[in-house]
């Protein structure tokens, strides 16, 4: 594990988020104390930074930095369907401390990280990301490679050296690298401002999609080669955790397709049962056909859900 490479005395601090469920125990810091020789816990708001301690985001909260020198722990809306996300953690420290944050990107699913890890860059920062290659899950590497220009590509056990030479060599200039006003408004919107009163209706072109959260208008956002959606409200989402999000939502649609068609079938039955005790009524009859052709729509219906595929990008 990184942290276990990382010496007492560390000329640093450690922000981790990882994606967890907001019913979590949040039990991380205590694993990651046994790991290695800095202390770790979950981040209290305006808790002040320490150097060679380790502030873990907790379930349901985005991890953020400010300027002043202390941690927020917010409600903002979620990114990438997550809260914590990766992105406002490394977009508030590159807001708040331009060259001395180096950003670090794990193995993991999808391209959480890709969007904030850009921003890192932006500010002057060092962006450094684990080999695919041997990552368990390399899409949130593989993101990253592909529309940053990463400074470091590492096998996991060379990471923690790497950090101890970087934290011990001086960082760049501060100042050279000008906050630009969308990153100030995406930190707002992570620190719980809203979203259309800090401006984001500036930032991007109204999409034909709708926020799989709140089914308000998705806003076209531009980063180089990248593109990103947020809504008014302020939820935001990669390309592929969208394409996630709409896989899961269309799903969700067929089998409520099925439910409500079978549950056509079992009252169609009911009703041919009630009217088969009259032997003349034919009614029986047009319900158990109606019933059979309703069963045979659930089939196809059911077979379509089957064979759905994922719509993001396979990691490649």
């Amino acid at each position: 594990m990184l942290v276990g490479g990382l010496p007492r005395g560390l000329k640093a601090s450690i922000f981790i988020v990882l994606h967890t469920a907001a019913y979590s125990p949040g039990i991380l810091p205590e694993i990651l104390e046994r790991a290695g020789p800095l202390p770790a816990s979950n981040a209290l708001d305006w808790e002040a930074i320490r150097p060679g301690h380790i502030y873990v985001a907790p379930p349901d909260y985005h991890l953020l930095l400010e300027r002043s020198g202390y941690v927020r722990i917010t409600r903002g809306p979620k990114e990438n369907r997550f809260r914590p996300a990766v992105d406002p953690l490394f977009r508030s420290a590159a807001h708040a401390f331009s060259p001395r944050v180096i950003g670090v990107i794990l193995t993991g699913w999808l391209d959480d990280g890709t969007a904030g890890l850009r921003a890192v860059k932006e500010r002057g920062g060092t962006a450094v990301v684990q080999d695919p290659e041997e990552a368990h899950a390399p899409s949130m590497p593989l993101n990253a490679i592909r529309h940053v220009e990463v400074d470091h590509r590492l096998p996991l056990a060379e990471i923690a050296p790497l950090l101890v030479r970087l934290t011990n060599a001086p960082a760049g200039e501060e100042g050279v690298y000008p906050v630009s006003k969308e990153m100030e408004t995406e930190v707002k919107i992570a620190r719980e401002d809203n979203a259309l009163q800090s401006g984001i209706l500036k930032w991007g072109e109204p999409s034909i999609y709708a926020c799989p959260e709140c089914h308000g208008v998705l806003l076209q956002l531009k980063e180089g080669d990248n593109v990103r959606f947020r809504c008014h409200t302020g939820h935001a989402y990669s390309v592929d955790t969208l394409l996630a999000e709409f896989t899961e939502r269309t799903e969700e649609s067929l089998w409520n397709a099925i439910r409500s068609i079978e549950e056509s079938v079992l009252l169609m039955r009911h009703l041919a049962s009630h009217f088969s005790e009259h032997p003349n009524d034919t009614s029986a009859e047009v319900f158990l056909e109606k019933a059979r052709e309703a069963q045979q729509r659930a089939e196809i219906v059911r077979q379509t859900v089957m064979q759905h595929e994922k719509l993001s990008k396979p990691a490649t």
